[in-house]
């Protein structure tokens, strides 16, 4: 999957690994309240999800959708209202769906699918000065040493 990420999602070039976003964009990394966020995000029990199907939208965008979507819901409803200035997408998008994207193109992939995963953490990232993305802290969640 990294390779084809890296060759169809300009993202993953700039340091953005294969993720399933909580809330984009996100404060000012001066502003952020690191602290908060543990706090927040050790409220929720880790859980396990599958990647189940390839969807697309029309920008055009590929994505794998996770099932169950609710506890990345929850999570992007938390942070949201802990921090009601920075709604996801910039309120672009009436409803949001959770994601991992794999390109921006409708690509036709054959993946062997449903792939197993296990929600255990969220991670911050952060873009420096030159739009690279690197991982500021890892937040592990409940139930996760």
């Amino acid at each position: 999957m990294g390779a084809l990420r890296l060759e169809h999602d300009s993202s993953a070039a700039l340091g953005v690994p294969a993720h399933v976003t909580i809330l984009f964009p996100f404060a000012p990394p001066a502003e952020v309240d690191e602290d908060a966020v543990a706090a927040l995000v050790a409220a929720h029990p880790a859980f396990e999800f599958e990647l189940a199907t390839v969807e697309h939208w029309p920008q055009p965008l590929t994505y794998l959708a996770p099932v169950p979507a609710g506890p990345f819901l929850a999570l992007t409803n938390a942070v949201w209202r802990r921090w009601p200035a920075y709604p996801p997408y910039e309120g672009a998008h009436e409803t949001v769906i959770p994601h991992l994207t794999v390109g921006e193109a409708e690509l036709a992939l054959d993946a062997e699918l449903p792939i197993s995963c296990l929600a255990r953490e969220v991670v911050l990232i952060e873009q420096d000065d030159a739009g690279r993305w690197s991982t500021r802290r890892r937040f592990p969640l409940q139930g996760v040493a």
